[in-house]
């Protein structure tokens, strides 16, 4: 069984998600590693449990389901960085020092985080 974390208004500016609470599941061991590794390298952007914050989007997002964005893209994103195209929160850089299998991790623990709250 999973946890619900609430969020604080404004969490996420103009940008927020349709609600007000997050699902944290009980995750698997590959996601439990990424969420370390998440935490290092993409929560301060992306906030605790892919949240979102003033300096970068939610990933718990439908923008970022499968369909739209599928685990390449995540990787991409990593070694190459991202020009803004569904936010105002200007480009993602490349995160340097990340592997393809620690993204793989990190990906891993994001789509659980986004089945358990039904964007998937």
């Amino acid at each position: 069984m999973g946890i619900v974390v609430a969020l604080g208004a404004g969490v996420w500016g103009l940008q927020r998600l349709t609600r007000d609470v997050l699902v944290v599941p009980q995750f698997s061991a590959q996601a439990r590693a990424g969420a370390q590794l998440f935490d290092a390298h993409c929560a301060s952007c992306h906030g605790t449990h892919a949240a979102g914050t003033d300096r970068g989007p939610p990933l718990v997002h439908a923008v970022y389901e499968p369909g739209h964005h599928p685990n390449a893209a995540f990787q991409r994103a990593v070694s190459q960085g991202v020009l803004s195209h569904h936010w105002t929160f200007g480009n993602m850089p490349p995160v340097p020092g990340v592997s393809q299998r620690e993204v793989t991790r990190i990906v891993t623990y994001v789509r659980e985080l986004q089945r358990a709250n039904d964007v998937y």
